[in-house]
């Protein structure tokens, strides 16, 4: 088998095969380091083009110099415990490899700058902060508390999924330029500068729960319009043919669908004048919250079910089921399905599957990518 091939079947080895012991979890997460480290060395290497510039800061910070050696020294100390436990080297074998390369790279003379003076840039620096962050918080709890304990950490299609997080990460500058060109447009056209000041200068807990109730409510008709529209569903569909949930089961966007979605939801938050401050807490409790809900976790949330959306409200929304067809719409707030009829929550039950019934989305990022415009 190819290398690809062998490094699939390592990473989705069956359960007998990734026991505690068996140096799986070490090769795995040295391979992981190792990855990040790499990443994170080229970002030093071409900043002008490989870093987005909301996150200089992290970027040329002190700490980042150490704390990439730190990941580097860890790569290589898990890899050498998973060679010495598991017969099958070729997590730990790989590991040490792109750890030395990572290491060798660090250390060459500056490269010249590849954007040849031109303001553009990717992402690449957000990608490994949105797997790090997402992957320690939401793994653990995924193994500890898993509402489908037979579910592994690599299931179905999760490499397609990885590849629409690295996607959506590595395009940041595009997806912020279509989110922000209606509200500049706008904003141009008409001046209510009394109102910007006044909305900015409202209470930050104020503005932040502002905020969540104008962008839901936006964000629920919106999303129940890719649900009825037939070539706005095509594009949806995308998002609904995971058959598995888990924390990277909602990076699973059409391209298209992002640039619409973003730009519908924040148009209103930054016409109105939010404050950097609530627009900044703002995204980060919505990606915490979009990640918490596909997440594969059993946590019964109580009488919280009834104010705020949840994994098991969310479940539903995906649900293969007949009565989980077109409802549970609303990203924050379950209030807004309630008043308009979309509201799903049998008492203590989960959807049985996910997905679509047949499945008739193509399986490969790039024949999603086609599927809107090649279905009948």
């Amino acid at each position: 088998m190819s290398l690809r091939k062998n490094l699939r079947a390592e990473l989705e080895a069956p359960a007998e095969l990734r026991a505690l012991g068996s140096g799986w979890i070490a090769g795995v997460l040295a391979l992981a380091l190792a990855l990040g480290a790499l990443f994170l060395v080229l970002v030093l290497r071409q900043s002008a083009l490989l870093s987005t510039p909301e996150l200089a800061g992290l970027r040329d910070s002190q700490w980042l110099r150490p704390g990439i050696l730190v990941m580097m020294l860890t790569a290589f100390l898990l890899a050498c415990l998973s060679l010495a436990l598991r017969p099958q080297k070729l997590l730990g074998a790989l590991a040490v490899v792109i750890t030395l390369v990572a290491s060798l790279w660090s250390s060459l003379p500056a490269a010249p700058d590849l954007t040849g003076g031109h303001n553009i840039y990717f992402g690449l620096d957000f990608f490994v902060l949105n797997v790090v962050f997402g992957g320690v918080l939401f793994v653990p709890l995924e193994r500890l508390f898993p509402k489908r304990a037979e579910q592994p950490v690599f299931r179905t299609e999760w490499r397609e999924d990885l590849l629409y997080y690295f996607i959506s990460s590595m395009f940041v500058q595009i997806f912020a330029y279509t989110t922000f060109a209606p509200s500049n447009f706008i904003l141009d056209a008409i001046r209510i500068d009394g109102l910007r000041a006044w909305v900015g200068h409202l209470p930050l807990l104020v503005q932040l729960l502002a905020i969540m109730v104008l962008t839901d409510f936006v964000q629920y008709w919106l999303h129940r319009a890719f649900h009825r529209v037939p070539f706005l569903w095509g594009f949806h569909a995308v998002h609904h043919s995971a058959k598995e949930m888990d924390w990277i089961a909602g990076a699973r966007m059409h391209f298209f669908e992002i640039i619409i979605l973003r730009a519908a939801t924040a148009t209103p938050a930054f016409v109105l004048g939010f404050s950097q401050e609530a627009l900044q807490i703002y995204l980060l409790v919505v990606y915490v919250l979009s990640t918490l809900v596909h997440a594969n976790l059993s946590w019964n949330f109580g009488w919280l079910e009834r104010l705020l959306v949840t994994p098991r409200f969310h479940h539903w929304h995906h649900g293969i089921e007949k009565e989980a067809i077109d409802v549970n719409f609303a990203i924050h707030f379950p209030l807004f399905d309630k008043l308009f009829g979309t509201h799903h929550m049998p008492q203590e039950r989960w959807p049985s599957g996910y997905g679509i019934k047949g499945h008739p989305v193509p399986q490969g990022y790039w024949k999603q990518f086609l599927h809107p415009f090649r279905r009948a």
